[in-house]
């Protein structure tokens, strides 16, 4: 068997090769993919022994290593001992919920409506206007958000209540309205790119479910809620384990536009903090320990929490009879 077994496996690798080479420009378009993993999340494994050191940029430079901790866990110690650990879990924790809770179902109740427009034309012009936000930077879509809700005399919104006499609404400045405006721009941007892969999913759902569901007397919303549903169901499973995997991930580039001196008590977050403080250098939480080890060490616990939580969601939803993902 193994005689035979040996060339078969010899003439699949040589049909392998053949494909690659048939198709090699499109395998070329996966090089700046390959190259971003390789550069932003492999490469910096290589630095995996800053989390227990004194890092020196200096001195690295300059051949020399940068001192070990000691404690090897010191940097660790700090961030969770320290006065600002609390704040920026709760912080972190609150729009992560807010992400989870509102952000992730929009866009499935969104791909919901879309799939009842029976007139292709006009559903395909609503698609156009709901992707064109997720192609906006986040630099001007907040930029957009401070004309509409800013202060007077650049927000439009607080302009025309003072121009009636009435009081200014402080959207983009008091805390009680970060995490609100926070939602309403994540919705905004993000929620129409997210029904792709919905609708996507639903272009395979059997129309004959839907015919026996009308004889059945079925209205559309049983419809939707007895066969649109569970067609996508495994995705929203399947899109859920990912998107914990990115649980503690708040969006920096928003929130670092967002936030403000007023706001910042609910604003700063772990992606705003490691900046502030790795790559910024704005404050330094202790004498005896590197910042860009400090952040790193943020950054590691991060990751840990990240992995953990897929494999958790990951188990759950087999425990539930669900297709995981790993």
């Amino acid at each position: 068997m193994a005689g035979v077994a040996n060339p078969l496996v010899r003439m699949n690798a040589k049909a392998g090769l053949k494909r690659v080479w048939k198709y090699r420009w499109l395998y070329f378009l996966l090089i700046p993919g390959i190259l971003y993993y390789i550069f932003f999340q492999a490469a910096p494994f290589a630095f995996f022994r800053i989390l227990f050191q004194k890092y020196s940029p200096q001195m690295e430079m300059l051949g020399k290593q940068s001192p070990w901790l000691e404690p090897w866990y010191r940097n660790f110690e700090v961030f969770f001992t320290g006065k600002d650990f609390w704040m920026l879990t709760g912080n972190t924790l609150a729009l992560a919920l807010l992400n989870i809770g509102i952000t992730f179902p929009f866009p499935i109740v969104l791909s919901l409506m879309l799939n009842e427009i029976r007139i292709n034309r006009f559903k395909r012009s609503v698609q156009s206007v709901l992707y064109l936000p997720h192609f906006i930077s986040w630099a001007i879509l907040v930029s957009i958000v401070m004309m509409i809700c800013g202060p007077a005399p650049t927000g439009a919104i607080n302009t025309m209540l003072k121009a009636a006499g009435k009081s200014a609404i402080p959207m983009m400045e008091s805390p009680e309205w970060f995490r609100p405006m926070y939602v309403i721009e994540n919705i905004w941007k993000e929620s129409g790119w997210g029904t792709i892969i919905y609708l996507a999913a639903l272009s395979n759902c059997d129309p004959q479910l839907y015919e026996a569901a009308v004889i059945d007397g079925a209205g559309r919303w049983r419809q939707m809620i007895h066969v649109t549903l569970p067609a996508i169901r495994s995705t929203i499973v399947i899109m859920l384990i990912l998107r914990m995997g990115s649980f503690l991930d708040s969006g920096f580039d928003q929130i670092y536009l967002m936030m403000n001196s007023l706001n910042r008590s609910v604003a700063q977050v772990f992606d705003t903090y490691v900046y502030e403080v790795g790559l910024c250098g704005l404050y330094k939480p202790a004498k005896d320990i590197s910042t860009y080890s400090y952040a790193a060490a943020i950054g590691f616990t991060r990751s840990i929490v990240s992995t953990t939580l897929i494999l958790i969601t990951d188990r759950i939803t087999k425990a539930l009879g669900e297709e995981g993902l790993l």
